[in-house]
């Protein structure tokens, strides 16, 4: 019975690879090849297997032309595809078939989305967008969201009257922006969602969308894809508390506001010493740290976070916490106040001296007062003498001269 089984399972082999040769087989191209835009940066290919193929287990090779080069095999017969559509998109298929012998391949077929309508140099350029994990109103449901700010310049052939406008998709889900900037010109220059249905564990793209309109040219529209890791901007750590104790520096925080629980954190320290200006770097996977320091300086403590590669792929670090300051307390201000306030004050005094000494404002705020003087002592005395005759007695005559303001006395001795 052995015997039999395995002669005809190698008959079966034999036929089987004998139909399979590239002498005796024929694969056939999928038909009804289309291609179609189901979202913004995202569209579905679609083919049918050929109606005349030969019922075997195939599969298809599916090539991208534009905007990017790309190639990969599937068994469905369609195929979904995320890239920008600027530029339009195209892309071939056909039928292949694995054996073991050597790949046996159809023709190609191609299709084709054309690039949308707008003149060279008008749409949106250097094109950046940020996310941010924030607090959700909704604490039970959704503890955490994502908010989202785009920038970009206007495009340098662009009309004065242009108008853009920013979309953004992720997974299923499509908003249109409702908060811009703008520049002196009215244009909208930046865009800002500060909710949005974005997961920030998520691992799938964003595609950002601009168009525009203008009065005198037809604004050419920009996609655009991020990855979530690449611009996700990881808050600060929280409540960080800092002690010292026997010159040592016991410092420790909590995780940042994010969806990601602890262990998805990498974190980097810095202590920087304000009197000789070093700065200690440490990278840690711990929130806490113990450092020794001196007694005679002053120290600033931050800390900031990024996620680690066990829970996604690592992203740049995020922002500083606020710094905190310990050690010994100097006080600048104080001694400050010692130098500037005398020499301010000296300053004042020496400008009031020469003001008084130039406009004689001592005499007029302090006049001098005058001293009292005698009705009889200042009078000018004139004496006259008369020669009398040998006989008589002699005469002297005293005049006051009267002056303004005194009265004339005479004074007649016989």
């Amino acid at each position: 019975m052995v015997p039999v089984l395995l002669i005809l399972m190698g008959a079966s082999a034999t036929l089987h690879a004998d139909l399979l040769s590239p002498e005796k087989f024929l694969l056939l191209p999928p038909v009804n090849f289309t291609i179609k835009a189901t979202g913004l940066a995202q569209v579905l290919l679609h083919w049918d297997p050929n109606p005349d193929q030969a019922p075997v287990d195939l599969e298809y090779h599916v090539k991208i032309n534009v905007p990017q080069e790309d190639e990969y095999d599937t068994k469905n017969t369609e195929s979904k595809c995320v890239t920008p559509l600027h530029e339009g998109f195209a892309a071939s298929v056909r039928t292949i078939l694995k054996s073991i012998h050597s790949p046996l391949a159809s023709s190609w077929v191609s299709a084709e989305l054309k690039a949308p309508p707008g003149s060279s140099g008008t749409s949106v350029m250097n094109l950046t967008c940020t996310t941010n994990t924030v607090k959700s109103s909704h604490t039970h449901f959704r503890p955490y969201q994502v908010s989202l700010r785009c920038t970009w310049l206007v495009g340098k052939d662009a009309p004065e009257d242009t108008q853009y406008f920013l979309y953004y998709r992720f997974s299923v889900w499509t908003e249109e922006c409702q908060e811009y900037s703008k520049d002196a010109l009215n244009r909208n220059i930046a865009c800002w969602f500060p909710r949005t249905f974005i997961n920030s564990k998520g691992f799938e793209q964003l595609a950002v969308h601009i168009n525009g309109s203008s009065k005198h040219a037809a604004i050419k529209p920009l996609d655009q894809l991020f990855t979530l890791y690449a611009i996700d901007q990881v808050n600060p750590p929280m409540n960080v508390t800092v002690e010292i104790e026997n010159n040592s520096l016991y410092i420790q925080w909590g995780k940042p506001l994010s969806a990601f629980p602890v262990h998805c954190f990498k974190y980097k320290l810095k202590i920087y010493n304000t009197k000789n200006g070093y700065s200690q770097m440490e990278n840690l996977v711990t929130n806490k740290f113990i450092s020794k320091i001196d007694d005679v300086s002053t120290y600033s403590i931050q800390v900031r976070a990024a996620v680690s590669s066990p829970c996604r792929m690592s992203g740049s670090w995020g922002e500083w916490s606020q710094p905190i300051y310990v050690g010994k307390k100097k006080k600048p201000l104080v001694e400050w106040h010692l130098i500037v306030l005398p020499t301010a004050i000296c300053f004042i005094l020496l400008i009031f001296s020469l003001i008084c000494r130039v406009y004689h404002l001592w005499t007029r705020l302090f006049p001098p007062v005058p001293a009292p003087k005698s009705s009889i002592k200042d009078l000018p005395v004139v004496t006259e003498y008369e020669k009398p005759p040998w006989n008589e007695t002699k005469i002297e005559i005293v005049h006051f001269v009267e002056e303004d303001g005194f009265e004339v006395m005479e004074n007649s001795m016989f």
